[in-house]
């Protein structure tokens, strides 16, 4: 990335639309209920989210999910995203999804992204990949992860995917309690793990796993910075400055209104860069 043209690094974008596959609507009533919660039914392919981001002069890191084995639905290739960063490296950071149900065959394709296709990271459901972070299933991706020392992303509280269908579509949002990947930050320390979004219902427990193990991050993606529960706020302005990082969570929200959240959500003028840019920076191993 070319830090000095960027204003900031998105570090949580979705790939929406292949334009390898076609697209699979397997199972597309998750997008239905999805778009209702978010009021967002917006589906870019890669390459306009890519120049929509390059127009603003933001950098972003962008992955899709692998929920496979549970939902039954086509991922979005891996290696799409990969070429597009490689196409924009410049301002684009390609991370990679594999469900771990995939387990040694999972951690086979782990290592064959990071070494030819330049996957600087990895991206976790445990809620819709409908597993616990500490299961040793997935033990065989984290150490490849591991040996590599690369980051990777956990969702983490409430599923907006799910939501209002019968019985929330089968997912389980206790699989996505932040303190279940306490185990996981012990064993694996060389992981820079990332607890995605403000984790509602349980926003205390990921502040004091930030506070209590180094290798632990926060995104503050997935919701408007004005309905951040004051304790994030205050983390991010003292405490966590260091370990806090702005993520939109797009197309579901946009960064241009994250940003003007931000701005007015009480957060340190100091903070600012940390959260914006220099942060992820490190994080990504930029500077």
């Amino acid at each position: 990335m070319d830090l000095d043209k960027l204003i900031a690094i998105d570090i949580h974008t979705h790939a929406e639309v292949s334009c390898w596959n076609p697209f699979d609507n397997y199972a597309e009533e998750y997008d239905r209920a999805a778009d209702k919660y978010f009021k967002n039914g917006k589906r870019p392919t890669i390459a306009e989210t890519v120049a929509y981001y390059r127009e603003r002069n933001i950098g972003l890191v962008m992955f899709t999910v692998d929920s496979e084995a549970k939902l039954g639905r086509r991922r979005i290739p891996n290696e799409e995203i990969a070429r597009a960063a490689r196409d924009n490296a410049d301002m684009m950071v390609a991370f990679a999804s594999i469900d771990p149900h995939k387990g040694k065959m999972g951690a086979r394709e782990a290592r064959r992204l990071i070494e030819e296709e330049g996957v600087k990271g990895f991206k976790f459901h445990p809620t819709v990949q409908d597993f616990l972070p500490y299961d040793r299933m997935a033990w065989p991706i984290y150490e490849v992860i591991a040996e590599y020392k690369l980051p990777a992303i956990f969702h983490s509280g409430h599923s907006g995917i799910g939501s209002g269908m019968r019985c929330g579509g089968g997912l389980k949002l206790a699989n996505s309690n932040p303190m279940l990947l306490e185990e996981v930050a012990i064993d694996w320390p060389d992981i820079e793990i990332v607890i995605a979004h403000p984790s509602w219902p349980w926003q205390d427990e990921a502040l004091s796993l930030a506070l209590h193990k180094p290798n632990v991050w926060i995104d503050l993606s997935g919701w408007s910075p004005k309905y951040f529960p004051a304790q994030l706020v205050q983390y991010a302005n003292s405490l966590l400055k260091d370990r806090m990082l702005f993520g939109s969570d797009y197309p579901l929200i946009t960064p241009e209104r994250w940003m003007k959240d931000f701005d007015e959500a009480g957060f340190k003028p100091e903070v600012k860069p940390l959260i914006f840019k220099e942060n992820a920076a490190r994080l990504l191993r930029l500077r």
